[in-house]
């Protein structure tokens, strides 16, 4: 056990006796004071941090988690609070939609059908709102079909789509939205004030709220308002009806 010795200053006399430093008043921790007789003093970082250091000595595994200067430790957060304060978002259904007026004649209709393909399916809704070009996929893109020429409440305003096709199986949970489940985010990093996810079948609420979520952020950091809607199977159904000259097949080509 180490010891600490401590002599009188205000004059000769006997030294105090060597006591170990455990019995010594304020915290166990000391060290020896420079120049003169041996004293010692409070260390006040070890007496504040004392408990944390006794723990982290009794556990590797917790020491090995610390961060100091040479090693930094980044932990992330399980949830993140999203300020709604400020935000000014719409959810919106494809009967809001001024482009898509005439959907409004089809009441109901069973979920779309598995033989209208993915790539028939954007390449109509592009033909209805007239925007031009040709959209492809890849891994990356933040959108499968993205126009400024979208019509709501007598507005013409950007909108960017994000389509399942009916390659995926189930009701669309956001797991299933993309290889990473990140198709939403990469939806919402578009510079548009509508956004829609697309779908052939059923939509789980949770891609709903993820969507709104995302659209609150997005509005609160921009100030801008936003719109945000799904399509799900049946509506999706009901817009193929309603516009179905704009919807053709494309043509096979020769030899298969």
């Amino acid at each position: 056990m180490i010891l600490g010795v401590a002599a009188a200053r205000g004059g000769p006399g006997p030294p105090l006796e060597a006591e170990p430093l455990e019995r010594l008043p304020g915290t166990r921790v000391w060290s020896p004071l420079p120049g003169g007789d041996t004293a010692y003093e409070m260390i006040e970082f070890f007496h504040a941090h004392k408990g944390q250091i006794l723990r982290l000595a009794a556990s590797p595994k917790k020491l090995a988690k610390l961060p100091t200067k040479r090693k930094v430790v980044v932990v992330l957060p399980k949830s993140i609070s999203i300020p709604s304060r400020g935000a000014k978002i719409n959810r919106i259904t494809v009967n809001d939609v001024d482009t898509f007026a005439k959907v409004k004649r089809i009441k109901v209709a069973a979920a779309l059908p598995s033989t209208v393909s993915e790539d028939q399916f954007k390449r109509g809704v592009q033909a209805i709102i007239g925007e031009p070009g040709v959209y492809k996929d890849w891994g990356g893109e933040r959108s499968d079909l993205y126009s400024t020429r979208l019509r709501l409440n007598g507005k013409r305003g950007a909108v960017a789509f994000a389509c399942k096709g009916p390659g995926t199986k189930g009701k669309l949970v956001p797991g299933k939205m993309g290889e990473n489940g990140d198709q939403a985010l990469r939806l919402l990093q578009e510079d548009a004030d509508i956004f829609v996810v697309q779908y052939w079948r059923e939509i789980d609420s949770s891609v709903i709220e993820l969507l709104r979520n995302l659209t609150t952020a997005k509005s609160t950091m921009t100030g801008k308002r936003l719109w945000y809607g799904v399509i799900d199977g049946e509506d999706s159904h009901r817009l193929y009806l309603a516009y179905q000259s704009r919807f053709p097949r494309r043509p096979r080509k020769k030899g298969k």
